[in-house]
């Protein structure tokens, strides 16, 4: 049978890469939809090698954008991460680094116009039902990637792209603090369950008998160390309102420790097995956010600053992270953080025929 070939355009979006397409472009039944970004991704395959999946968690998702109906939003950007080895698609969590790529999409696209030489983009995130808004730099009437911002995890520079939240704080959850507490003890250790944009479970590392300095291969490598943590998570996911977790990405496992290169925190974080070689993009607005929680476990490890505006560095194996809150009465009101993101090809990814015709159902 012949491919299938499906419009999409590949971007890397903070530190992740992704395949993005117009919902229109996808089938409307989901359960085929996942079965079709299987086939793109080349999953279940430790190596993708079928797919254009990169074999890592960071490289094998996708964004599926629309236009909105939303008075207060410009397009719909929902998330799926397609998981490497298993045939599954989970749309459990959000990914602030695939949202960075989804204002140029939209750019690209044609679903949002050009507003001058910098064009916000109003977007609904449905896995979470916030607002973000992407500042993209669009000089000359197009988007523009080149620029001098250097963000950690990404080799070179490009254009910066501020994107503001006003409100993610129990985005999965439902609270900020999920289970109503600023600390909460599981096996002895205890932790702090936060959502603010991701469900994070911080543990101060010398609790664990680890410093928190470790390599991500060392903790990799730590077996006794990892079901401890695991033990934790499922006991946590539970009061976090995240029902059963054993087969969910969510919460993710945070050790902390106090900062080494001036930051706020130095941090290890495990998604949720493996520990990251950095950190995501709500990971770290969620640890950085912890800092400011009174009575938390990070609170007397963190330098947070002074103000209604605090820009905290949350650092990680291989740099910093920086998270702007701002404060309203000495509560969290808002977020913001810089990414870039950049256009690698646009075009058509090809799947087998019988996987999907291509053939959508009337009225789709």
């Amino acid at each position: 049978m012949r491919q299938t070939r499906i419009p999409c355009l590949q971007m890397r979006g903070g530190t992740s890469k992704g395949a993005y397409f117009l919902a229109d472009d996808l089938p409307a039944d989901t359960t085929l939809r996942d079965q079709v970004l299987l086939a793109v991704m080349g999953s279940p395959d430790a190596r993708q090698i079928d797919g254009i999946g990169g074999a890592d968690s960071l490289t094998s998702k996708v964004a599926i954008v629309r236009p909105s109906t939303r008075d207060d939003a410009d397009v719909d950007y929902l998330f799926a991460q397609v998981v490497v080895s298993e045939p599954r698609v989970d749309y459990g969590q959000n990914c602030g680094n695939i949202l960075a790529g989804v204002g140029p999409f939209a750019i690209e696209r044609g679903l949002v116009p050009v507003r001058g030489d910098e064009t916000p983009v109003r977007i609904f995130m449905e896995n979470t039902g916030q607002i973000a808004v992407a500042h993209v730099a669009t000089p000359d009437g197009q988007v523009r990637y080149d620029g001098d911002t250097r963000i950690d995890g990404v080799p070179g520079a490009a254009a910066p792209q501020v994107i503001q939240f006003e409100d993610v704080a129990g985005s999965s959850c439902g609270a900020l603090l999920p289970t109503g507490n600023p600390r909460d003890t599981f096996d002895g250790i205890a932790v702090t369950c936060i959502d603010n944009g991701m469900p994070v479970i911080l543990l101060r590392a010398e609790d664990l008998g680890v410093s928190g300095y470790e390599t991500p291969g060392e903790l990799n490598a730590n077996e006794p160390l990892k079901a401890r943590l695991e033990a934790i998570r499922l006991q946590a996911g539970a009061l976090m309102n995240l029902g059963d977790v054993s087969q969910r990405t969510v919460p993710k496992m945070c050790l902390i420790a106090p900062p080494r290169e001036g930051g706020a925190l130095s941090t290890r974080t495990f998604i949720p097995h493996r520990c990251h070689t950095s950190i995501g993009v709500f990971g770290a607005v969620s640890a950085a956010s912890a800092c400011l929680v009174e009575g938390s476990v990070a609170t007397k490890l963190a330098n947070t600053g002074a103000g209604d505006v605090r820009r905290l560095s949350v650092e990680h194996p291989t740099g910093e992270f920086s998270v702007e809150l701002r404060l309203q009465d000495g509560q969290l009101a808002g977020c913001g953080l810089v990414r870039t993101a950049r256009l690698l090809f646009d075009g058509f990814v090809c799947i087998p025929g019988v996987v999907w015709s291509g053939d959508h159902p009337s009225g789709s």
